[in-house]
């Protein structure tokens, strides 16, 4: 299965995506009470936008903004609405979306083409590792896209390596679907019971919610970790609940492809503009197809940098690289800016680091102030000061770094009521104790 589209030429796609444009324009003016209003205060005639271009002249949109304002985005009656998903707020509480009939088939489009781009075919078997309840959009998602592709699924959820196993064991998958970095509790248990991973059914992963790659496209340190231990293909991908669409890696695997029928993506800087060519920018999405919830120009907070020459695959759609770091996470720490993702990797180099949390604060001088707890196997073999080197030699700054109990992290990781484990969480205008 594949989505056409993205095998046209550059113009084509463009011209596609500007009738398409025209089409979400029409239907948020006539159905949307946030965009509705967004264009009569700011004068805006929807018949004013002929091109992709045009999307300059409209104000963006962010997470705040859905959420004070949530039940206004909302096109249609509830009584049309099937689905009910939520996702984090940056004000506390969460943020609902409100999928109708129509959202999910395009829900169930959208992972079946994602799949099919990183090589799942019809009659594979694959193993979901990730939770479908707790009106989470992910395990939904691909558990539509597979049955729409046609391949088998094992819904396993997410968590406990021994069930993990045992179901390899009895149902044979070629494909998991799960977080990387819980691969490597699979390879624990693995070698605690004297069998090699290798030997398994299991030839490919698609990784959901870290990144595997580092900003040149090449495997992290957490992937090269799992790939030292089990030889698989492992798939990068960028997805949101926001946009209910996923970028997924090809064979060629440089970057996840664009779906252009059903995302406009646009790149932006800290001023709204577009970035140059090379540049790092604020991915802003435009929802195209969507019936509950449309989203116009929507910044994602995730900075990310953009490519886009064909890609050997045939693909001429564009595709993005890792997230390297989300616009509200920059750090300005002993006059170095930095971004969560370059401290994750230094920690994720260490075999003898089982857990650990990054906390971002504010020191009583009004600066940011960086505080790492960190679980170690052996508090007695120098790895603390190892880690203290690693980040004096690769970032030039040292945060301050201390070894807790592994209980105590993993309980912090899981605070505000969290769904999933943070490995980062921001306390900013917060000091750290």
């Amino acid at each position: 299965m594949k989505s056409a589209i993205e095998f046209k030429s550059h113009t084509e796609i463009e011209h596609f995506q500007i009738e398409a444009l025209k089409e979400a324009l029409q239907y948020l003016n006539d159905f949307s009470p946030y965009y509705k209003d967004l264009f009569l205060k700011n004068g805006l005639q929807i018949n004013q936008f002929q091109t992709i271009q045009d999307l300059k002249k409209i104000p963006t949109t962010n997470k705040e903004d859905l959420q004070k304002h949530n039940s206004q985005f909302l096109c249609v009656p509830k009584s049309e609405i099937t689905d009910y998903v939520t996702t984090s707020g940056t004000l506390g509480s969460p943020v609902t979306f409100a999928m109708t009939d129509s959202d999910l088939d395009r829900l169930a489009y959208n992972e079946a083409i994602s799949l099919a781009c990183s090589g799942i075919v019809k009659g594979d078997v694959i193993q979901l590792m990730t939770t479908m309840d707790r009106r989470f959009m992910a395990g939904l998602a691909y558990f539509l896209g597979i049955r729409k592709l046609g391949a088998s699924i094992v819904r396993v959820g997410s968590g406990v390596p021994e069930l993990q196993w045992d179901s390899i064991n009895k149902f044979q998958p070629k494909y998991l679907i799960c977080v990387p970095s819980f691969l490597l509790k699979m390879i624990e248990f693995a070698q605690s019971h004297n069998f090699n991973p290798n030997h398994s059914s299991v030839q490919g992963v698609i990784c959901i919610g870290e990144p595997i790659r580092n900003k040149d496209l090449g495997y992290n340190t957490l992937a090269e970790k799992i790939l030292k231990h089990w030889n698989l293909k492992l798939y990068s991908t960028y997805a949101s609940t926001e946009m209910a669409t996923a970028f997924n890696e090809c064979e060629a695997q440089i970057g996840g492809h664009l779906h252009p029928e059903l995302l406009i993506a646009e790149f932006l800087d800290a001023n709204g503009n577009e970035v140059g060519e090379d540049e790092i920018g604020e991915l802003t999405i435009t929802t195209l197809g969507t019936k509950g919830m449309p989203l116009l120009r929507f910044r994602t907070g995730d900075l990310m940098k953009a490519y886009k020459e064909p890609c050997p695959c045939g693909r001429n759609s564009l595709r993005v690289g890792p997230v390297l770091g989300r616009t509200k996470q920059m750090i300005k720490y002993k006059g170095t800016t930095l971004y969560p993702p370059a401290i994750q990797d230094i920690l994720n180099h260490y075999e003898g680091l089982t857990t650990y949390l990054i906390e971002i604060g504010t020191n009583d001088i009004g600066t940011d102030e960086i505080k790492i707890k960190i679980a170690v196997c052996d508090p007695e073999s120098g790895i603390l000061e190892s880690i203290k080197n690693s980040f004096k030699a690769k970032l030039r700054v040292t945060p301050k770094i201390e070894i807790f109990d592994f209980d105590y992290i993993e309980t912090l990781k899981f605070q505000n009521g969290s769904r999933k484990p943070q490995a980062v969480i921001d306390l900013r205008n917060t000091q750290l104790p």
